[in-house]
C-alpha cells in the first residue's frame, strides 16, 4: 500500500516536472489545458506555492520512507486492532472537523474534532503520504528527505523519524517510540525496495 501510494506520487512528480521542461520549452499559448490544469491540481494538493518552480514540486512529491509508514500505522492504530483502525480504517490518527468521522471516546467537551473515516486502509495510506508531502508540520522531514536524495543517500525510516515529533502531542517521546518499533522490527529492510 505504502509503495503503490509512493508510486502514484512519483508518477504526479514525473508529470509536473515534465510540464514545466515544457512549459519552459514552449509558450503558453501551445500548451494543452487539460494538463495546465493537472498541473493546478496537482499543485493545489501539494500545497505548493510557487506553481511554475520545480524545485518545490522535487520537495514535496517524493517517496516516505516504508519503514517510517509501517512503524507509525502500528504505533497509531496497535498494529490494526483499534477502534479507529476497524471502524474506520483509519491507520495514522488523522482528524477531521467535518462530517464524517468517529467521535474519541474521551473527546474533552470543548472539543470538536472527530477520527476521519477512510473507505479503505489504502485510502488512508494515501492520506498519510500526501499529509507528510504537503503539511507544514513537516517541512524538516521534506528537507532533510531533499538533502538525503541530493546526496544519493537512502532516506530511511530511522532518518525520518527524527522529524516527526509534532506528529503526537507526545513529542519526543514518540519519536523514540517510532525509532524502537523501526528497529525492533528490522523496518528499514523495506526502504530499500
Amino acid at each position: 500500500m505504502v509503495q503503490d501510494a509512493n508510486q502514484n506520487t512519483l508518477r504526479s512528480r514525473e508529470f509536473a516536472l515534465n510540464y514545466l521542461n515544457l512549459i519552459y520549452e514552449k509558450s503558453f499559448r501551445d500548451l494543452n489545458l487539460s494538463n495546465l490544469d493537472r498541473l493546478f491540481s496537482i499543485a493545489k494538493t501539494y500545497k505548493i506555492q510557487k506553481i511554475f518552480d520545480p524545485s518545490e514540486y522535487i520537495s514535496k512529491l517524493d517517496v516516505v520512507p516504508v519503514s517510517l509508514a509501517i512503524a507509525q500505522a502500528a504505533v497509531e492504530s496497535g498494529w490494526g486492532k483499534s477502534r479507529f483502525a476497524k471502524e474506520a480504517n483509519n491507520l495514522y490518527g488523522h482528524w477531521t472537523w467535518g462530517g464524517k468521522g468517529l467521535v474519541p471516546l474521551n473527546r474533552d467537551e470543548n472539543k470538536t474534532h472527530k477520527i476521519k473515516i477512510f473507505n479503505s486502509p489504502n485510502d488512508a495510506v494515501d492520506a498519510y503520504v500526501l499529509n507528510l508531502n504537503s503539511h507544514p508540520a513537516y517541512a524538516k522531514f521534506r528537507e532533510n528527505r531533499l538533502k538525503f536524495h541530493q546526496n544519493e543517500f537512502i532516506y530511511t525510516g530511522l532518518d525520518a523519524a527524527k522529524t516527526m515529533e509534532s506528529y503526537s502531542a507526545m513529542g519526543k517521546i514518540y519519536v523514540k517510540q517510532l525509532e524502537k518499533t523501526i528497529r525492533l522490527y528490522d523496518l528499514t529492510k523495506f526502504d530499500r525496495i
